[in-house]
């Protein structure tokens, strides 16, 4: 395996569920079972729940320090949220955390906010680009907090997801890990920027290849969600290949060679 040839380098090791997968031979379509069943090729994707019914969502107070601060007020006020906009909240609202790369409860305890109030969302990616919200509780989230949150955030239609507290979410764990080892390869010179672009986007068929991916979200916001599950976690998994700590941090695109 890639794991093995890199002798063992955190990075490439293949997270436990996968591995799992693999050694059951639960491989997905091919084998008829995977993350989904699969009925003659099609995934039997379960009904979306029922969002929760709430008599009333409690006023909504946004963390200072929230990634797309301003885009997520204007998402609040267009989904008719009543929006504290004090230093601190109220003793009875919602209070609202986006943070990258940090879980809920890390956010809570260094903005000293109430955790049975507080909500994370996660907002690497604009909310105008995704087809499903993804929402974080941590363990002392209060039920009525979190079902007044996804009723909020579902009054325009878009579907919820409600996730336990993990650092980084899904989607920012996902994505940071798939540019920091295209990074890696880059720093590497097994093959140059546009080579390990064009390799993905024509060879597996994404509709952009990774460091693209990574300068279309930020490489500094990139790197943050990596240095923060870094803290969080401590697994050297997550450790920034200094291709992207480089660019990151002097504002260079990923695909930037040096000459």
């Amino acid at each position: 395996s890639i794991y093995r040839h890199y002798y063992d380098e955190p990075r490439y090791r293949p997270s436990v569920i996968t591995a799992q997968r693999l050694a059951a031979g639960v491989v997905g379509r091919k084998s008829g079972e995977g993350f989904y069943r699969y009925a003659d090729g099609k995934a039997q994707v379960p009904a979306e729940p029922p969002a929760p019914k709430v008599d009333e969502v409690p006023p909504v107070w946004v963390s200072t320090r929230a990634a797309r601060r301003q885009e997520l007020y204007q998402l609040l006020k267009d989904l008719g949220a009543r929006i504290e906009t004090g230093q601190s909240p109220s003793s009875n609202a919602l209070t609202l955390v986006a943070p990258l790369g940090f879980d809920v409860t890390t956010v809570a305890v260094v903005e000293r906010l109430d955790p049975a109030r507080t909500v994370g969302i996660d907002l690497l990616i604009e909310d105008a680009a995704t087809k499903r919200r993804v929402l974080a509780t941590n363990p002392a989230t209060r039920a009525d907090m979190r079902d007044a949150a996804h009723a909020l955030f579902t009054r325009d239609g878009k579907p919820v997801s409600v996730v336990r507290d993990s650092a980084g979410f899904v989607t920012q764990r996902v994505v940071a890990t798939i540019v920091n080892i295209a990074s890696d390869i880059c720093q590497q010179r097994i093959c140059s920027p546009q080579d390990l672009e064009t390799a993905v986007t024509l060879g597996l068929g994404y509709p952009m290849g990774p460091l693209a991916m990574g300068n279309r979200w930020g490489p500094a916001n990139v790197l943050e969600v990596l240095f923060n599950m870094q803290t969080v976690y401590g697994d050297p998994r997550y450790r920034p290949s200094p291709w992207l700590r480089r660019r990151g941090a002097i504002g260079l695109s990923l695909l930037q060679e040096e000459s």
